[in-house]
């Protein structure tokens, strides 16, 4: 179904060594926004030339500060125009919206896709908001901070979300503008990853050297430019990949889908997505429902405890036996159980949706990624802790025709969990991109 490219964004062995170093708990892609106070600030040395410390100084006078307000302003005209595009056509649908209708598995070409059919919230509105952010969205990368720690992070195993985002703003995506002033949003560009490699203490579950040095870095760039002072950091973000991030995807925990934006975990075992998609066809799956994972967290020992060695229909591993394959039991599965484990999120649900297998979601609080444009429920199960031990008698329960939509639903959202490269349209470059697009259209920035 996929044309499938190798990605380009380069891994280093330090990300390999870092992934044996550290416990792999749960690692969380949150993009968030205006999460730093801008007063609270650590002490941390940056390497900076007297000619940017000259400049900074001008960027609190009057003349700055009246620049500052007409880029705003400006910003702020061209984000009403697109909020008012998108509002007409969600309202009138004067796109021609084919939300009843199911889509077209023909169509694979990236530069002439239309969302449609009941995999979307609101495809009309979706479409128009995704064309409003290819004219005039604009992301400024800010140039402070020196690898490895800053405008790099890894692009395989579990933390490949981080790396090839940042990767493919570095070189220049299309949304990228080195000039801050036509900017809508700006990038804070350090990897968590990169924090926790340098910076983490093995043994200690301290982040103050890692708050430090984030802390400093704002504080850095709020010296040399006016942009967040301006909005008190509401049209700033960062990525966190880990499970060192101050936030996850847990509306328990803090989590704001108004502003915080989950991201999809990836696992590029080899950095590129050969042979990652596709399954077998309905009727070659025989297996019901399979799982293999440690223990992490209090749902996963539910689930194992529940079902593991006890039925030929649910298999349940917390290890797999070496004479199987874990991707082929993926792709012979008809529904892939999801549990949460130290955190909400898990790569299984990308890997259920590669392979073509009903993601069953096991989380509590959990905000699915994409979720502001796509309807989980038409791809996938919803299952509550509670509810573990009838997993079975659930999923056995599903129409036999309803499993067959979502099995082909699956496939009609695939390409929004594909990363590709260079990225195509309505992938899950995009997606990301497409996702703070919306944050941004939340937040009104006024001056007095």
């Amino acid at each position: 179904m996929w044309s499938q490219h190798k990605m380009h964004c380069p891994s280093h062995s330090s990300i390999v060594v870092l992934i044996i170093i550290i416990p792999l708990l749960l690692l969380i892609s949150v993009i968030v926004l205006a999460l730093f106070n801008p007063q609270n600030y650590y002490s941390f040395t940056w390497t900076h030339d007297d000619h940017q410390d000259s400049e900074a100084h001008f960027h609190h006078d009057s003349s700055y500060k009246k620049l500052e307000e007409d880029r705003l302003k400006k910003a702020e005209a061209v984000l009403a125009k697109a909020r008012f595009s998108i509002r007409e056509v969600a309202q009138n649908k004067l796109i021609n919206s084919t939300s009843d209708q199911e889509h077209d598995d023909d169509d694979d070409d990236d530069d002439d896709y239309i969302p449609q059919g009941p995999v979307y919230r609101n495809p009309t509105a979706f479409l128009r908001s995704y064309q409003e952010m290819e004219r005039v969205f604009k992301i400024y990368v800010y140039k402070e901070g020196e690898r490895p720690i800053f405008h790099h992070g890894p692009c395989r195993s579990i933390y490949s979300t981080e790396g090839n985002f940042i990767y493919e703003l570095e070189r220049g995506s299309f949304y990228r503008t080195n000039d801050p002033r036509e900017a809508h949003v700006f990038f804070l560009p350090f990897s968590v990853v990169g924090l926790v490699q340098y910076l983490y203490e093995p043994g200690s579950r301290d982040r103050k050297a890692i708050a430090a040095v984030v802390a400093d870095y704002v504080q850095t760039i709020s010296f040399r430019h006016p942009f967040w002072n301006s909005s008190l950091g509401a049209d700033h973000f960062m990525l966190s990949c880990h499970d060192w991030g101050l936030c996850n995807a847990n509306t328990s925990e803090g989590f704001n889908p108004l502003k915080d934006v989950p991201l999809p975990e990836i696992n590029l075992n080899t950095g590129d997505m050969s042979g990652l998609l596709g399954g077998s066809p309905p009727s070659q799956r025989p297996i019901l429902a399979f799982f293999a994972g440690r223990l992490h967290g209090r749902i996963r020992r539910i689930l194992l405890k529940q079902w593991k060695g006890k039925d030929h229909d649910v298999q349940v591993y917390d290890e797999l036996p070496r004479n199987i394959s874990y991707e082929s039991m993926l792709r012979t599965s008809k529904f892939c159980l999801c549990p949460s484990g130290y955190e909400v999120a898990s790569p299984r649900v990308v890997e259920a949706i590669y392979a073509e297998c009903v993601p069953v979601l096991i989380s509590k609080g959990y905000v699915p990624p994409l979720s502001d444009v796509l309807e989980w429920e038409e791809f996938s199960i919803a299952v509550a802790e509670e509810d573990i031990p009838n997993v079975k008698k659930i999923l056995m329960g599903i129409p036999k025709e309803k499993y067959l939509r979502m099995h082909e639903r699956l496939r009609e959202v695939q390409r929004h969990f594909v990363m590709n490269g260079p990225p195509k349209r309505f992938d899950l470059f995009h997606m990301i991109v497409h996702s703070i697009w919306l944050r941004r259209l939340n937040v009104r920035i006024l001056r007095d």
